[in-house]
C-alpha cells in the first residue's frame, strides 16, 4: 500500500482523524473517524486507527493548530522551532495547543522520521485582517511588546465553508460577501469578502465572541477585574472559569450540550439557548454592516449542522434585512448540505458540513511538493 496523508484535527472536545491517498496531485479519502468525549492516549488512538483501516505507511501527517500567532501564518513542516512556538502560544489557546502538541509527538513516534509532520494554522486565514478589525484600543507600545492583536480562530472551518459555497454557485465569481458561522463546542462567526476575512468574532484568544459550550465569549473586562478583587481569583483560576465553567454550562448550571438544553424545560436552560442565539444574531447584524450586506449566510459545525431550532432562533427577525429562511427546508437540513432560505431571499442561507480534513491534506501536499512543482502549478494557474 502506498504511503497516505493522515490528518489530525484536535478540537476542544474531540479529535477527528482522516487518511487520504495522494494520486497525481489529488486526494481520495480512504478512512475517517470522529472520537468525542474524554481524551485517551493519542498513540493508542493513532495506532488503532491506522491498523483498523489497514494503513501501513504514512507519508505525512497534517495537524490542525489553533493558534499560530504572528509568526506562523502559513502551513509548514514542524521542526523544533515551530514546535517551540506552538508551545509558547499554548497559554493563549489552553484547550487546543497543548493537545495538538501531544498528537504531534505521538504521530512522530508512530509514523517515524520519514513522515513529514505539517502544521496548518487556524489563525492563518486571519493574518491579513484589516488593521481596524485586528487592533485593540490599548496602548500601542504594550500591544507591540506582547503581540496583542485580534488573531481569529476556526479559520480552516470558515475557509472550508466559503470554498464549498463558491463551488455550489451556478456562475463562478470572486467569492461575494459571506457570513459564516462555525457552531460547535467552540463557536465563531466570520465576515468574508471575495475570499478574504474582513472580521471575525474570536480575537487574541478563542475566548472572545459568541457564547460557547463552556467558554464565555464576550465579557466586559470590568467583570474580570471585579472578580479578581471580590473573589480573590488567581490567573489560573480565572482561566479555568472562563474557558471551562462558563458559556452554556455556566448559564444552565447543568450542561454545555446544546441537544440537552433544547430538550429541557428548565428556565435556566431556556435562557442559555436564548443568550446563545441572541449573541449570534447580533453578530450577524454587525457583519451585515461590515460587509454592506451579504450574499450568503453559512452554518457549519456540530450545532450549526445538526440543530434546526438553533438556526431558526438565530435567524428570527432578520426578514427586514433580506434574510428569509424556509422553515420546512431548515427542519429537513440535519447533517446535510442544503439551502434553507426561501426562493427570492436577498441573502441565501445554507447548511454546509465542514470538511477541514481536505484542507489539511491539501496543505500537507503543498508543503511536501518540491519548489519546481509549485512553480509549474502557479504558472499554469
Amino acid at each position: 500500500m502506498k504511503p497516505v496523508v493522515l490528518t489530525v484535527n484536535t478540537g476542544s472536545s474531540s479529535v477527528r482523524l482522516a487518511a487520504f491517498a495522494p494520486e497525481g496531485g489529488s486526494l481520495s479519502l480512504l478512512a475517517s473517524g470522529h472520537f468525542p468525549g474524554e481524551w485517551s492516549n493519542p498513540a493508542v488512538m493513532l495506532h488503532a486507527f491506522l491498523t483498523g483501516h489497514g494503513i501501513e505507511a504514512v507519508a505525512a501527517v497534517a495537524h490542525r493548530i489553533v493558534h499560530g500567532g504572528a509568526r506562523l501564518t502559513a502551513p509548514c513542516s514542524i521542526d523544533a522551532e515551530v514546535e517551540a512556538e506552538i508551545e509558547r502560544l499554548a497559554p493563549l489557546a489552553p484547550l487546543h495547543n497543548p493537545r495538538a502538541l501531544e498528537w504531534i509527538r505521538a504521530s512522530r513516534a508512530l509514523a517515524g522520521a520519514e513522515a513529514t509532520q505539517v502544521a496548518v494554522f487556524d489563525t492563518a486565514f486571519y493574518a491579513a485582517l484589516p488593521e481596524a478589525a485586528a487592533t485593540y484600543a490599548l496602548p500601542r507600545a504594550l500591544c507591540a511588546r506582547h503581540g496583542i492583536r485580534r488573531y481569529g480562530f476556526h479559520g480552516l472551518a470558515h475557509q472550508a465553508m466559503w470554498r464549498r459555497w463558491c463551488d455550489l454557485r451556478p456562475e463562478p465569481g470572486t467569492g461575494g460577501r459571506v457570513i459564516s458561522l462555525q457552531l460547535g463546542a467552540g463557536c465563531s462567526i466570520t465576515a468574508i469578502r471575495d475570499g478574504q476575512a474582513v472580521d471575525t468574532s474570536m480575537g487574541f484568544s478563542p475566548l472572545e465572541g459568541l457564547v460557547m459550550a463552556t467558554r464565555s465569549g464576550d465579557v466586559d473586562p470590568g467583570v474580570l477585574l471585579f472578580l479578581q478583587k471580590a473573589e480573590g481569583l488567581a490567573p489560573e483560576r480565572m482561566e479555568r472559569l472562563f474557558n471551562e465553567e462558563a458559556g452554556l454550562l455556566g448559564l444552565s448550571g447543568t450542561t454545555g450540550d446544546m441537544r440537552r438544553l433544547i430538550d429541557s424545560a428548565a428556565p435556566a436552560a431556556t435562557l442559555a439557548v436564548d443568550v446563545y442565539c441572541y449573541r449570534a444574531r447580533k453578530y450577524i447584524g454587525a457583519y451585515l454592516a461590515a460587509l454592506g450586506g451579504a450574499d450568503a449566510i453559512l452554518f457549519g459545525g456540530g450545532v450549526g449542522e445538526q440543530a434546526p431550532e438553533v438556526r431558526a432562533r438565530i435567524l428570527t427577525g432578520l426578514e427586514g434585512l433580506g434574510i428569509v429562511p424556509d422553515a420546512d427546508a431548515n427542519r429537513a437540513a440535519i447533517g446535510a448540505e442544503r439551502c434553507i432560505s426561501r426562493r427570492g431571499s436577498a441573502t441565501e442561507v445554507w447548511v454546509i458540513p465542514v470538511d477541514e480534513a481536505a484542507i489539511l491534506a491539501q496543505a500537507a501536499l503543498a508543503v511536501m511538493a518540491p519548489p519546481e512543482a509549485i512553480r509549474v502549478q502557479e504558472e499554469r494557474s
